[in-house]
């Protein structure tokens, strides 16, 4: 079982040494990765129903807590840390030009030395938020599935050509490439639709609380009808708190789990400070290995 320290960014931790110190923390704990969140913006007063609390409002309902990017801090943290995987839990993917995302997500796999970046993407839920950025709400599924054709494109190729309904570009170099020329792409989302994109296209399914069979199965039916293997997904779920429960996931196939330490985003945080991070290693990441 890998252990992710989610909701990192948030809150105290929005401040740079304090990130860096949770980061070091977090690697000598022996966390496998450390995942940040994103929005660009919360307009005041919003109406779109936020789908992980029984309110409709993120958190306790406030609209104003700071949320950095999230590549920035990720990079910023990376260059204090040496292994610790740097993911994005999730990257609200359709609103962001796909190539400039390719190019910066490249970029900071290149300088953190390979292989650390896990690109969780998502569709967003936010629709002030795509209305104040001037972006479509309604397409933004398959906006989603094109601009992940088009980054993949842009990892791998020498010369990279790509032609779709959203984006096209012929024949562009696009440098640093990805030290392994692929950057996994977690897809985030307690959504049918959400895990049907992780069969269909997601080298990871992320969902934001831990998922119902039937959103696996939906995953698992998905990657069978696009001629994959669903047991070559992989799968991270909310933490739970009882050490039997983490030691059931692992038995079903789960991957990974990620560990609260923010209360912000709905979920009670399990780790508060970087001694609580070092605690948990001792007492269960230690258990697991």
């Amino acid at each position: 079982m890998k252990f992710g320290l989610r909701y990192a960014s948030l809150g105290r931790y929005s401040n740079g040494p304090a990130a860096v110190e949770l980061a070091q923390a977090a690697e000598a704990a022996g966390f496998e990765s450390i995942w940040t969140v994103e929005h660009v913006v919360v307009p005041h007063g919003y109406q779109s129903r936020y789908p992980y609390s029984a309110s409709g409002r993120m958190g306790s309902g406030l609209e104003d807590f700071p949320i950095p990017d999230p590549l920035i801090w990720l990079a910023y943290v990376a260059s204090a840390t040496r292994t610790i995987k740097l993911g994005t839990a999730i990257l609200i993917l359709p609103q962001r030009n796909p190539v400039v995302t390719a190019k910066a997500v490249a970029t900071l796999d290149h300088l953190a030395g390979g292989g650390r970046v896990l690109l969780g993407i998502g569709v967003g839920w936010l629709a002030e938020e795509f209305a104040a950025l001037g972006l479509p709400f309604a397409d933004r599924g398959p906006r989603t599935d094109e601009y992940v054709e088009a980054m993949r494109a842009l990892w791998s190729q020498e010369c990279a050509s790509f032609k779709g309904q959203f984006i096209s570009f012929d024949r562009v170099f696009c440098r640093p490439l990805p030290p392994e020329r692929r950057i996994p792409i977690i897809v985030g989302g307690d959504t049918v639709a959400a895990a049907r994109r992780a069969g269909r296209l997601g080298d990871g399914y992320f969902p934001a609380r831990t998922p119902s069979p039937g959103l696996l199965d939906e995953m698992q039916r998905a990657a069978l009808a696009a001629g994959r293997d669903p047991k070559a997904i992989e799968i991270t779920v909310a933490a739970p708190t009882d050490l039997a429960e983490i030691e059931a996931l692992a038995r079903q196939g789960v991957a990974r789990v990620a560990v609260p330490v923010s209360a912000a985003a709905g979920l009670p945080a399990q780790v508060k400070t970087p001694d609580d991070v070092l605690r948990y290693g001792k007492d269960v990441i230690a258990r697991f290995r």
